[in-house]
């Protein structure tokens, strides 16, 4: 079993949220759904603080302070902006798509009935860019 299904089972048979685990780490959700995913690498105190929630041993928090090897494939776009956004989902698909499923349920969010805003926060240590995207959730139809 793999460490990301190992977690995510344990999760579930807690029946503990990301966001129960981001209260209990002081990390974000989305954060703590990448690091189930081996997208991020967590310190000691929050392995274990996570594998004492999920009653999960010492080779869990090993697996979770390892540096991680992210991104899910080998299709890279050229032009370096959009590599940032591919890069983006490499890491934080798969957390983007759980948290979602976890607060609406089996389903998608729209490309069609969607908005995205960019925008511009300027800061004294560089210029941030703010994107929001915002799509209607479409539950997946029983047949």
């Amino acid at each position: 079993m793999s460490i990301t299904s190992k977690l995510l089972a344990a999760k579930k048979a807690k029946n503990i949220s990301f966001s129960d685990l981001e209260q209990l780490v002081g990390r974000d959700e989305v954060w703590i759904a990448a690091l189930f995913y081996g997208q991020a690498s967590a310190s000691t105190e929050e392995a274990e603080k996570i594998t004492q929630a999920l009653g999960l041993g010492s080779d869990v928090i090993e697996a979770l302070t390892s540096y991680p090897i992210k991104g899910l494939g080998p299709v890279v776009p050229t032009d370096p902006l959009v590599y940032r956004f591919y890069e983006i989902m490499q890491v934080y698909g798969l957390p983007m798509k759980e948290v979602i499923q976890e607060k609406f349920g089996d389903g998608i969010m729209s490309a069609i009935d969607f908005t995205l805003d960019i925008e511009k926060i300027e800061d004294p240590k560089g210029d941030r860019v703010l994107v929001t995207m915002n799509g209607k959730f479409l539950p997946y139809k029983k047949w």
